[in-house]
């Protein structure tokens, strides 16, 4: 009875499943694996239960020649908390019945259904991208509009939360959505260690503007532009413009908007606005601060300010935020 009793105190991990199938990189599979896969025993968290699936339960090769073998089928695929589909083989040939299906089934019980590069054209086809704004790898964002013309493809953002569907850009634009996932369950804390573990940005500013490809030489520029931002996140808390901004790059205000946006893809605003929410987080997350000093400390200068920059952000407001994370922060902050 005892024992019983003890396995029913076990609280059940939050299911996680990714779609394997033949021609893939390991690559694709290892951003999922890393992120929900790994057991972090220096967080003390529960985390996920993670299981590799294919279409059929059978082997499949791998690029390289690795062959990767799992019990697990889409049955199990479309039965977890997450769905993950983290590409397609070729995005001009039709899915399978199967696989449409089990993401269908997916979404109708309330799954979060993600998409990575290509993943979005298994998505799509099982319609649930259907007047719904998703995006996926730039070279591929006009044949999946052409595909698809009820689906608003925006190949400009790294990934998009759609409230229960998400897509992402390229491969690595899958880990920017898999640290968001782990932060919308477990919160910012959380999820920024997991990030300095991976030795990733938390959270990155900026969309794929930034690597299309383009004729504009590379040169010194990026290297000054970077040693602003870093300038910047250790003056957070001050009021800084553009034109401090440009100065610590050795440039005028107008050459360092044009570089600043190639590099990261926005504003010099507006990637501060962000880095401020980003910094907001931990204090929501870890302390009883009131939020109107929180506002001061990140460097807005009201709480209203704030409050407008955060719920814009993160799709709620501060207190909000703070009542859902607040209490995880006893279960082990990340040191």
């Amino acid at each position: 009875m005892a024992t019983t009793a003890q396995a029913r105190s076990v609280p059940r991990l939050p299911t996680v499943s990714v779609l394997a199938y033949d021609g893939m990189t390991a690559f694709e599979t290892g951003i999922v694996t890393e992120v929900f896969g790994l057991r972090w025993p220096d967080l003390e968290q529960s985390w996920y239960d993670l299981r590799i699936c294919t279409e059929d339960a059978e082997p499949v090769d791998m690029v390289g020649g690795a062959r990767l073998h799992t019990p697990y089928g889409l049955e199990e695929f479309a039965e977890a908390d997450t769905v993950i589909v983290p590409s397609v083989k070729d995005v001009t040939a039709p899915v399978s019945a199967g696989l449409v299906a089990a993401l269908r089934e997916a979404h109708q019980r309330g799954a979060r259904v993600v998409s990575i590069c290509s993943g979005a054209f298994a998505l799509a086809a099982a319609g649930l991208l259907d007047d719904r704004r998703a995006t996926t790898h730039w070279k591929y964002a006009d044949a999946l509009q052409a595909s698809y013309p009820q689906v608003r493809v925006d190949s400009a953002p790294l990934y998009v939360d759609g409230g229960g569907v998400f897509t992402s850009a390229g491969c690595a634009a899958g880990l920017d959505l898999c640290l968001h996932l782990v932060r919308e369950d477990k919160g910012a804390a959380v999820a920024n260690a997991v990030a300095r573990r991976l030795i990733v940005p938390p959270h990155r500013e900026g969309g794929q503007a930034q690597y299309i490809e383009s004729p504009v030489a590379v040169d010194r520029t990026e290297d000054r532009i970077a040693l602003s931002m870093t300038w910047a996140l250790e003056h957070l808390s001050e009021t800084l413009s553009v034109a401090q901004l440009a100065d610590q790059a050795a440039m005028s205000p107008r050459t360092y908007l044009r570089h600043f946006s190639r590099r990261a893809g926005t504003s010099p605003i507006r990637w501060l606005v962000a880095q401020r929410v980003q910094a907001s987080l931990e204090l929501l997350e870890t302390t009883d601060t009131p939020i109107e000093e929180i506002a001061t400390a990140v460097g807005f200068d009201t709480a209203v300010t704030f409050r407008h920059h955060f719920r814009h952000a993160m799709h709620t407001s501060p207190a909000a935020y703070r009542r859902t994370f607040h209490s995880r922060a006893g279960e082990g902050p990340p040191p």
